[in-house]
């Protein structure tokens, strides 16, 4: 089931970059995930594609709050110096359901320890810059049968509280299909109920998680 506090932000497309440090090559790569199989699908397809590469560090957020799965791994760098530094940068972000992979060519200069941890996390800041986003959000699908009288005020009633109208039908009265943010229908489903004194009873038929329409990321969200 949706965690019904789930509300946040997530990568809205794949996206790389690219940066030589010292001769190395460091190749970033990220997606959306949204389970652990996804997320490791993912990791295998960028270790098919640069088959040649001295490493892949990765690292994913499934999830966000008291639901998140994060993993890591070093890949066969000295210990501490790709992995948690790369899923440290993911975790600042404050993005969840996201993967990332840094593919590493060694170009003949050792980097040292600190240089390591730099270029790996630098290099997920890259790929993090300007980075579409989506939100994503946990909503209620609501069913609810109305009079032909309450249409206009219904309507408004249902944007007031950032609801969506999915399906109307007309017969002896108006059934309505809904669709709400869990964190605002609790105030509609009261203003549904006081203003019809009881009579009308707007009814949960699903709950599920909702991937709102891309924004721009130059905008400060």
């Amino acid at each position: 089931m949706p965690d019904l506090d789930a509300q946040y932000l997530i990568p809205a497309k794949e996206k790389r970059t690219e940066f030589i440090i010292k001769k190395s090559r460091f190749i970033t790569t990220v997606v959306p995930v949204f389970t652990v199989e996804a997320a490791r699908e993912f990791i295998k397809r960028i270790r098919n594609e640069f088959q040649d590469a001295s490493h892949h560090v990765p690292a994913y957020i499934i999830g966000s709050g008291s639901t998140t799965i994060m993993h890591c791994s070093d890949d066969g760098e000295p210990p501490g110096t790709a992995g948690r530094p790369v899923l440290a940068v993911l975790k600042g972000s404050g993005m969840g359901d996201i993967a990332v992979v840094v593919t590493r060519f060694f170009g003949g200069t050792k980097l040292g320890t600190g240089g390591l941890v730099q270029a790996y996390g630098d290099s997920v800041k890259e790929v993090l810059s300007d980075l579409p986003k989506a939100r994503k959000i946990t909503v209620h699908v609501v069913m609810l049968t109305i009079p032909y009288n309450w249409i206009d005020r219904m309507r408004l009633k249902i944007k007031n509280h950032q609801g969506i109208i999915l399906e109307e039908t007309f017969a002896v009265d108006v059934g309505m299909i809904l669709q709400f943010p869990v964190s605002t229908y609790p105030a509609f489903e009261k203003d549904i109920q006081d203003s019809s004194l009881g009579k009308l009873s707007p009814f949960i038929c699903e709950t599920k998680s909702q991937i709102s329409p891309l924004y721009e990321t130059n905008r400060g969200q």
